[in-house]
């Protein structure tokens, strides 16, 4: 199916809308872009993109910008909150023939997406109000006072999404008895690794992002937000947590992990895509991965397809085993954080590459 004479309205100019506006380019449809947020969002902290992120990235014609603003990742590593090796993988090794796994600033990648429109506007500070089924198109009204008809609506307005819960009913989003704390670091040294500590129900991980910064995300799994939290993690970990602490102030973001688990993602001519249908557990770094993915498969479904309710039926056949069974892999890994050291520490000793290898291994194959 061509697109020529179709409208299509993308809610959302983060990085799940702005990939599924590159996956559609070509496909001769005209495309509107809203965005609640008042301009570009150039917040944020680090981002660690394991190879079947970069696999996407390459299909939607992106990898090489992003390689160039990113650090590439070579190894991930395990140790116990006081520094003792407990398994360590290596990832080219693991993703050989997908892609790279990539550290950098959230900011970088964001750029990248937007840079990447070529010249296609985003109506910034602007938001849905009513999104409304009128026989094979949907009306959609704005809070800005225009509307406009469209023959697919696409959300890709992320966790909180005004689009899912037009259409979709109550906000479908449910907290996870994880809350985390995300900062940049300065970076002393070369090392190219992914590395982690494990503490009892605690977690604090090190990404680089360029020459000068690490990303760091201390992870608890207390179910809500600590003011000591510095304190605990200082008292926690060995170096170079410690250091790290000492360097920072520990502004960045904070929030609880957060789940979207719905029954379908298409009504009639609308679409959820990325967080908006399925944000999960950040354990795995596959919030991005998944939403470029979607990208990559929408596109690819829209062309294949004869007609528009056939193409996203065939994107959420596709999509839905693959995202169940990630979700599924999350669970697994969040639980094992709360596992008493004394059980998990020899687990992984003997047996942390294999499990880390069954958990990704779905993902080394195409979506």
């Amino acid at each position: 199916m061509h697109g020529k004479g179709l409208r299509v309205l993308v809610v959302g100019a983060g990085l799940a809308g702005l990939a599924a506006v590159r996956a559609l380019r070509g496909w001769g449809a005209g495309i509107d872009i809203v965005e609640r947020s008042s301009g570009p969002v150039l917040a944020g902290s680090g981002m660690y993109l394991p190879g079947n992120a970069a696999r996407a990235l390459s299909d939607l014609g992106l990898l090489e910008q992003v390689a160039d603003v990113a650090v590439r990742i070579s190894r991930q590593r395990t140790a116990t909150s006081g520094g003792r090796p407990l398994f360590e993988v290596d990832v080219d090794r693991l993703w050989h023939g997908v892609g790279p796994c990539l550290g950098l600033h959230r900011r970088e990648l964001y750029l990248t997406l937007l840079n990447a429109l070529d010249g296609q506007p985003v109506r910034w500070g602007v938001r849905p109000v009513s999104v409304i089924g009128v026989g094979s198109q949907t009306l959609v009204e704005f809070d800005d006072g225009g509307s406009d008809v469209y023959d697919l609506v696409i959300g890709a307005d992320g966790v909180h999404s005004t689009v899912r819960r037009l259409v979709f009913g109550n906000e479908l989003v449910r907290q996870l008895d994880h809350y985390s704390y995300r900062f940049l670091a300065p970076r002393s040294e070369t090392d190219v690794a992914w590395s982690v500590q494990l503490g009892r129900g605690m977690q604090f991980l090190t990404v680089p992002i360029d020459d000068r910064q690490l990303y760091c995300h201390f992870n608890i799994g207390s179910g809500g937000a600590r003011a000591d939290w510095m304190q605990v993690a200082r008292e926690t970990f060995t170096e170079p947590v410690r250091s790290l602490l000492d360097q920072t102030d520990g502004t960045g973001h904070a929030g609880p992990y957060e789940e979207v688990v719905l029954a379908t993602w298409v009504a009639g001519s609308v679409l959820l895509v990325g967080d908006a249908a399925h944000a999960t557990s950040p354990n795995m770094a596959q919030g991005a991965a998944m939403a470029f993915e979607d990208a990559v498969v929408l596109a690819e479904s829209l062309r294949e397809a004869e007609d528009l309710t056939t193409a996203l039926a065939a994107f959420q056949a596709r999509r839905r085993l693959r995202v169940d069974w990630m979700r599924t892999q999350t669970h697994r890994r969040d639980r094992s954080i709360s596992l008493p050291p004394v059980v998990r520490n020899p687990l992984l000793t003997m047996y942390g590459r294999r499990i880390f290898r069954s958990n990704y291994a779905w993902l080394l194959n195409r979506p």
